[in-house]
């Protein structure tokens, strides 16, 4: 099932020229459906949670997150994006770099919670920020290259504290008829990739068909939300 896709390598230079040129069909205006039905399993009782957001782009997600009081960091290779989401905002920001990292910089929110990393998200580590309480991931592990992916769940399982929730959301539909991104991965995958040390529930499976899919030549496009946790050893 996997196959098709196996080889396909998108770079961070591809991801960036997509931002340059406004070729950003993925992101979305407002707050994500997926994130608003399940908040209350992500959070599950607590307040001022630090929530982590791989690959963030400008998600507005960020900000209603932040203005509800929690955390938020993201780790984002292009610069308009974060930019954007601050302005888009109407949010004043700080910049400046992380020693730790060559090339690393880190914009601050003033008025909200709000650090968001301009970086290859596999130069990003635990060592940088700590350990997150929740991770959201819309577009991130349907983005990264499919090879990438025993590499993507280290580092994520890395930046999970005890108690973190970590509500990812994954796309399935043919890989012969579209080649992606965002890329197809199958339940068994998630279960491959974290189930060693995760418990994984699936909370959802919906049609996520829109004319979009159907102009890649799609038959079906289904959304499925998985919520991991780290066993309690």
């Amino acid at each position: 099932m996997l196959a098709p896709q196996a080889d396909q390598v998108r770079t961070l230079e591809k991801w960036e020229k997509n931002w340059q040129e406004d070729k950003i069909g993925f992101h979305q205006p407002h707050v994500n459906k997926v994130l608003e039905n399940n908040i209350h399993k992500v959070l599950a009782g607590r307040t001022g949670v630090s929530f982590f957001f791989p690959l963030c782009g400008k998600a507005v997600d960020m900000k209603w997150l932040a203005d509800m009081g929690h955390s938020v960091v993201g780790v984002e290779i292009s610069e308009k994006a974060i930019k954007q989401f601050f302005e888009e905002n109407n949010l004043t920001y700080s910049e400046e770099p992380v020693p730790a990292i060559p090339g690393m910089k880190v914009y601050k929110s003033s008025e909200k919670n709000i650090s968001l990393y301009k970086c290859d998200l596999f130069n990003f580590s635990s060592s940088i920020r700590g350990q997150f309480g929740a991770i959201w991931d819309r577009g991130s592990l349907v983005a990264i290259n499919p090879r990438d992916r025993e590499k993507y769940s280290s580092l994520l399982t890395s930046l999970m504290a005890k108690d973190c929730r970590y509500l990812v959301a994954t796309l399935l539909y043919n890989p012969e008829l579209y080649k992606g991104p965002p890329f197809l991965v199958p339940d068994e995958q998630i279960h491959s990739l974290f189930g060693n040390s995760c418990d994984i529930e699936l909370l959802q499976s919906e049609d996520a068909m829109t004319d979009r899919q159907r102009d890649w030549g799609l038959d079906y496009f289904t959304e499925h939300v998985h919520l991991i946790t780290l066993k309690s050893s």
